[in-house]
């Protein structure tokens, strides 16, 4: 395993730590890879995925930039939640930094009405 990787591990434990989802609050969760971006909210307690959306399932125009595909992505996951009548989650970065492409999540799902 790289140093970067390492890195991340080490925050993802250090976060995980401390947070998880429960039934009332699930945990919205995010995962990027060089080419798309995921994002699943979990309810710990149960062990079971309530929501999904990425990329893949959700395209983003041709050419667009990855940032403007994850804010597709953020909006995507926060009315797949609204419409199962979820509306405050706890949010998960999963060891990745609060910048770029997971901002970006996070704030386009803050303003579809999601809470956290």
């Amino acid at each position: 395993m790289g140093v970067r990787l390492q890195g991340r591990a080490r925050r993802k434990q250090r976060i995980r730590k401390k947070i998880s989802g429960t039934t009332e609050r699930p945990r919205l969760t995010i995962f990027r890879s060089a080419k798309h971006m995921y994002a699943q909210v979990v309810d710990d307690s149960k062990g079971l995925t309530l929501a999904a959306a990425s990329t893949l399932k959700v395209k983003p125009d041709e050419g667009a930039k990855k940032t403007d595909a994850a804010t597709i992505v953020g909006d995507a996951i926060a009315q797949a939640c609204l419409t199962k009548g979820i509306s405050q989650v706890v949010f998960d970065r999963n060891g990745y930094l609060y910048h770029g492409r997971v901002q970006a999540v996070a704030e386009a799902a803050r303003k579809a009405g999601l809470n956290f």
